[in-house]
C-alpha cells in the first residue's frame, strides 16, 4: 500500500512539474504587452501603448521609428500571418505543408506575380519614403523573426526563419489582387456553357448586364471542358490557408445627410474568415504625421486608415480585368503558337518547387504573348489546346507601395485620388470622406475595351489578333463621383452607371440587395448620426428576398399543398425579410432558393458546374431574375424525354421537397426552424483543420446572423446539407464621425492577436456576432489610462 502511495505521489509530483513547465511555456509564448526592449536601427526612444483591446499606439519622434516599432509589434501578433502570406505567390506553401500544397504552388508559381513584383521593384526610387518607410518597417518585423518568441505554428509544422524583404511585401499584393478577381472562376464556365448549348443559355444569365438595375450613381460634376479551369481555380482559393477578398459596402454620408453637418464614414469589406482575421489595427503618432490603420500582414501602409482630418477605405469594383485567350499551336511544331504577324515561339520559364514530404518538383511554364499558359498549371485541362491567361496586375506597371503610402499621407482629396490612380489591379472602389465637409468615391484600375462585339466573359481568340484589347481609358474615365448633390457616396459591388459615351463596363457585379437596401435607407432620411450608421452597418434585412418569395408563392397552386406546408407558406408570406437568429423564414427561404436552382440549373450544368455556378456572381444574380422569367429555356429538364418542365412545375417540385427535408433535417415543428440553429460561424486556422488542435486554434462556432446579400453579409454556399456555414463577412465594421472623431468605432471579427496563447485572440468575437463596437481611441490621455506599455529603446 505504501508503495502504490509513494508511486502516486511520484506520478502527481511529476504530473504538477508537467503543468507548472507547461505554464511557464505558455506564458513564454505570450506577446510582451509591457517592460522595455531594444530595436536595432531606432534613432530615438519610441513608446508603444496597448490599449484594452490589444491596438498599438506608437508614440515615436519619427515616422521611420514608428514603422519599425510596427513591424516589430505586428510581427509579435502575426508572424505565422505574415510567414503564409509571402509563400502563396512565389509557390512555396509547400516547404511547409508537403505535397497537400502542390496545387496550389504550381498555379500561382506559374501566373506571373513574383516575376512581375521582382520588375516593380527594380524600377522603385530607393529613396523615395514608400521605399525607406518599407525597409524600416521590414527592419522591425527582421527584428522579431531573431530575437523575439517563435510562434507555435513554426514549431508544430517546423518552418526555418527566413528574413523579410520589400519582394515579400509585393508578393502580398499580388496574391490579394489575384484573389479580388473573378474572371477565372466565370468565363471558362460561361464559355463551356454556350459550347454545349447555344446563346440562349447565356442570355437567361445576364451576362450582358441586364440583371444590374441598382447601379452606383456617379457624378462627373468633378469545344473542350473549358469549365476545368473554373472548378481548379475555386478549388485553390477555397482551400487557401488565407481567405481571398469577396465582396463589401461603404458609404459615405456627406454634411447635408447628417444631424451634425459633419461627415460620418462606414465601411466593411468582406473576406473570407480565417483565424487570425485579415487585418491588424495599429495607431502611429509622430510629430508630423498621425494614423489609425487596417493592415493586412506583411505590408506597412494599411488599406483603410483615418486620423483627424480624412478617412477612406474600400470595396471590391469586380471589374473584369482577367482575360483567356486560346492560343492555336504550329502544325507539327508545339513550341510555337500563332500570331496576327505569324508563328512565335513561346518563352520556357522553369521553376523548381520544394516539397516537404517528396522530391523537389521542377515546373515548366510557358509564356505567349497574352500571359502564361494555364494548361500546365492546372490538372484538369489537357495539353493540346494552351489557353493562355492575360491579368491587368502582371501586364501593366504595378506601384501598389506607393499607391498605399499615397492613400496613407495625403494632405487633401486631390492628393488622394492621385494615389488612387496609380493602382492598375487590383479593381477597387476606393472609398474618401473628409472633415472638411468633401466625400467621394473612384474606381481603382486600368480599364480597357476590346472591338466591339467582343465578349470578355468568354474565352477569346488568341491567334487572330481580332479579339485583343482595343483601347485603354485614362484615369479620368473611370467610374466615379466627388461631392454629388444627392449628399452620399456608396458603394456595394455592384455595377456603376455607363461611362465613356455610354459604355457599361463588363465585370462579375453582386446582386442589387445590399446596394438597394443602402441607397434606399440613405436617400429616406437626413438626420444620420453615429449610432443610426452602427445599426445599418449591422441591417440583416433583404428587400430583394421578400420580392422573390411572392414570386415563388405565386408559382404554387395552395390549395393542392399539405397543411405542413400551408404553414411553411404563411411563415413566408409574414416574412420582412429579416435574418435574425430567432426568425424561421430564411430557413425555409434558402432551402427553397437552393432546391429551385438545382432543379433548373444542374441537368444542363452537371453537378460540378453547377455547384461552382452557384458561388460566383452570376449564380447570386440569377437568383432574383430566373423566377420572373417563364419562358427561359432553363426550366425544361433535359434529361427527361418528350417532357418539357414549366416554371411552376419546377417551382413546385422544389418547395415540396424544401418542406420534406426540413422535416428530416430539424423536426416537424416549424417553429423549431430557427436561423441560428442552422446558420453557423467557426473562424478556422490552418491548423484548427486538425481535430486534435481544434480547440486551441479555432474560434467558435456561434450561431450567426445575416444572410447572403444583406448589409450584414455573413455569407455561406448553398447546399444540400441544409447547414449554412458561415464562410466570410465583414472583415472590420468600421464608423468614422467626423463630429466626435476621438470616438469613431470599430470591430473584428475575432480579435486583434494571431497567437493563441494572446487574450486578445478572440476577445472581439461574442462582441462582433451581437454587432456591438469598440473605440478607436485617438485621445492620449484616455489611450495611457486604458493600455500596458512597452518601450522600445535604441540598441547601443
Amino acid at each position: 500500500m505504501k508503495k502504490l502511495k509513494k508511486i502516486l505521489l511520484v506520478l502527481v509530483i511529476l504530473i504538477v512539474i508537467a503543468g507548472i513547465g507547461l505554464c511557464g511555456y505558455i506564458f513564454h509564448l505570450k506577446p510582451k504587452y509591457e517592460g522595455e526592449l531594444q530595436l536595432k536601427n531606432l534613432q530615438a526612444e519610441t513608446t508603444v501603448y496597448f490599449d484594452d483591446f490589444g491596438v498599438p499606439h506608437i508614440y515615436a519622434d519619427s515616422e521611420k521609428d514608428a514603422m519599425t516599432a510596427l513591424g516589430y509589434v505586428h510581427a509579435q501578433e502575426r508572424l505565422w500571418q505574415m510567414e503564409l502570406l509571402r509563400r502563396i505567390a512565389p509557390g512555396r506553401l509547400s516547404e511547409i505543408f508537403g505535397s497537400v500544397a502542390l496545387k496550389n504552388d504550381n498555379f500561382f508559381a506559374g501566373i506571373g506575380i513574383e516575376e512581375a513584383s521582382a520588375k516593380a521593384i527594380a524600377q522603385l526610387d530607393k529613396n523615395g519614403p514608400s521605399y525607406q518607410l518599407t525597409q524600416a518597417y521590414l527592419d522591425g518585423i527582421n527584428q522579431y523573426l531573431e530575437e523575439g518568441v517563435t510562434p507555435i505554428e513554426f514549431t508544430l509544422v517546423g518552418v526555418k526563419k527566413e528574413k523579410f524583404t520589400i519582394k515579400d511585401v509585393y508578393n502580398i499584393f499580388g496574391y490579394m489582387s489575384f484573389s479580388f478577381a473573378m474572371a477565372q472562376k466565370t468565363d471558362p464556365l460561361l464559355t463551356d456553357i454556350k459550347n454545349k448549348y447555344g446563346d440562349a443559355y447565356l442570355k437567361d444569365l445576364g451576362i450582358e448586364s441586364e440583371f444590374n438595375t441598382t447601379r452606383i450613381k456617379i457624378s462627373k460634376e468633378n469545344a473542350e471542358d473549358y469549365a476545368a479551369i473554373s472548378k481548379s481555380v475555386a478549388a485553390l482559393l477555397d482551400q487557401s490557408p488565407i481567405p481571398p477578398f469577396v465582396g463589401s459596402n461603404s458609404w459615405v454620408a456627406g454634411p447635408q445627410k447628417t444631424k451634425s453637418g459633419k461627415v460620418i464614414f462606414a465601411n466593411d469589406p468582406h473576406i473570407g474568415f480565417s483565424q487570425p482575421g485579415t487585418w491588424y489595427e495599429a495607431h502611429l503618432i509622430t510629430p508630423k504625421h498621425e494614423l489609425y490603420g487596417c493592415y493586412l500582414a506583411g505590408t506597412p501602409f494599411p488599406l483603410l486608415a483615418h486620423n483627424r482630418d480624412y478617412a477612406y477605405g474600400l470595396t471590391m469594383f469586380e471589374n473584369d480585368d482577367i482575360d483567356f485567350y486560346q492560343e492555336k499551336n504550329k502544325a507539327g511544331d508545339a513550341s510555337q503558337y500563332q500570331t496576327p504577324e505569324g508563328f512565335a515561339k513561346y518563352e520556357i520559364i522553369k521553376k523548381t518547387i520544394k516539397v516537404k514530404d517528396t522530391s523537389d518538383v521542377v515546373l515548366t511554364i510557358k509564356t505567349t504573348r497574352h500571359g502564361p499558359v494555364m494548361n500546365d498549371l492546372l490538372e484538369r485541362l489537357d495539353r493540346k489546346n494552351p489557353i493562355a491567361m492575360s491579368w491587368t496586375y502582371t501586364r501593366e506597371p504595378i506601384q501598389i507601395l506607393d499607391a498605399a503610402y499615397g492613400l496613407s499621407h495625403a494632405q487633401n482629396k486631390e492628393d488622394f485620388k492621385k494615389a488612387v490612380a496609380l493602382i492598375a489591379a487590383p479593381g477597387l472602389n476606393v472609398m474618401y470622406g473628409d472633415a472638411k465637409g468633401n466625400v467621394g468615391w473612384w474606381a481603382s484600375g486600368k480599364l480597357y475595351k476590346h472591338n466591339k462585339g467582343v465578349n470578355s466573359h468568354l474565352i477569346l481568340d488568341g491567334a487572330s489578333g481580332k479579339e485583343d484589347i482595343a483601347e485603354y481609358l485614362d484615369f479620368e474615365k473611370n467610374p466615379s463621383a466627388e461631392n454629388p448633390k444627392w449628399g452620399y457616396v456608396y458603394s456595394a459591388n455592384n455595377q456603376p452607371e455607363a461611362i465613356d459615351n455610354g459604355y457599361l463596363y463588363p465585370g462579375y457585379y453582386l446582386p442589387e440587395d445590399r446596394a438597394k437596401r443602402i441607397s434606399g435607407l440613405m436617400d429616406a432620411k437626413s438626420d444620420w448620426d453615429k449610432e443610426a450608421i452602427s445599426k445599418m452597418i449591422y441591417d440583416n434585412t433583404s428587400d430583394v428576398a421578400v420580392g422573390v418569395v411572392k414570386d415563388l408563392i405565386s408559382n404554387i397552386d395552395l390549395n393542392a399543398i399539405s397543411a405542413k406546408e400551408k404553414e411553411a407558406v404563411s411563415v413566408l408570406k409574414s416574412w420582412k425579410g429579416t435574418s435574425n437568429l430567432e426568425d424561421v423564414a430564411p430557413t425555409i427561404y434558402n432551402k427553397w432558393i437552393y432546391l429551385y436552382l438545382k432543379n433548373t440549373f444542374e441537368d444542363e450544368m452537371g453537378e460540378d458546374n453547377f455547384n461552382l455556378f452557384l458561388g460566383i456572381s452570376l449564380g447570386k444574380q440569377v437568383i432574383a431574375r430566373q423566377i420572373k422569367n417563364e419562358n427561359s429555356v432553363w426550366w425544361d429538364n433535359i434529361k427527361t424525354k418528350n417532357v418539357k418542365e414549366t416554371r411552376k412545375e419546377i417551382v413546385t417540385k422544389s418547395f415540396h421537397e424544401t418542406v420534406k427535408a426540413l422535416q428530416e433535417q430539424l423536426g416537424t415543428t416549424i417553429t423549431d426552424w430557427k436561423w441560428g440553429t442552422v446558420h453557423t460561424v467557426e473562424h478556422e486556422h490552418p491548423l484548427g483543420k486538425v481535430a486534435a488542435l481544434r480547440g486551441l486554434f479555432n474560434v467558435g462556432p456561434f450561431e450567426s446572423p445575416g444572410s447572403n446579400e444583406v448589409i450584414n453579409n455573413l455569407f455561406f454556399g448553398l447546399t444540400n446539407e441544409g447547414k449554412y456555414y458561415v464562410k466570410g463577412g465583414p472583415s472590420t465594421r468600421r464608423i468614422v464621425d467626423f463630429s466626435d472623431i476621438e470616438n469613431s468605432w470599430s470591430i473584428l471579427p475575432t480579435g486583434q492577436s494571431g497567437n493563441p496563447f494572446s487574450k486578445h485572440y478572440h476577445d472581439q468575437a461574442e462582441m462582433y456576432n451581437a454587432g456591438k463596437f469598440r473605440k478607436m481611441k485617438l485621445n492620449k490621455d484616455e489611450i495611457i489610462k486604458t493600455s500596458t506599455k512597452l518601450v522600445f529603446k535604441p540598441k547601443k
